[in-house]
């Protein structure tokens, strides 16, 4: 339905997203179509200082998500639903792991609603005809490369 299969994240790339986000000022975090959770959970974890949000339409996926959110940081909710219903103005960093076909429309989208100073992060997918601001290439088991956008 949503025509975005379940990527998992890898180590490198949570380790990467966590050098990414501030050490002590105060921020919002969003994983578009947050899986099973290990992404969001690790770094909610990891920074005390951030807000989490986990937005998973895929039953199983948000169950395991959920129960994940429940039972550790306390910085960190899940809900089950559809991100393009979300208001992006919200967070300080979107994170999206989507595939090819919605990068057009979440680009849209976050271009209307993320705040001046804010920060779209892709993994993998970027945005057609829009240049990121920065690309880090990771040498992970998927051969991902984060794309950033400060808006």
């Amino acid at each position: 339905k949503t025509q975005v299969p379940l990527y998992l994240s890898s180590n490198r790339v949570t380790q990467t997203l966590q050098s990414l986000l501030p050490e002590n000022s105060r921020f919002s975090f969003v994983d578009l179509g947050s899986g099973c959770g290990g992404l969001l959970s690790h770094l909610a974890e990891k920074n005390r200082n951030g807000v989490f949000h986990g937005i998973e339409a895929a039953p199983l996926p948000f169950l395991i998500s959920k129960l994940r959110s429940l039972f550790g940081a306390k910085n960190c909710a899940v809900t089950w639903g559809d991100f393009w219903q979300q208001d992006f103005s919200q967070y300080d960093v979107v994170y999206a792991y989507l595939s090819p076909v919605p990068m057009t429309a979440l680009w849209e989208k976050a271009s209307k609603e993320m705040r001046p100073g804010s920060l779209l992060i892709s993994n993998t997918f970027s945005i057609p005809g829009v240049t990121a601001d920065q690309s880090i290439k990771l040498d992970d088991f998927s051969n991902s490369t984060l794309y950033l956008w400060k808006i």
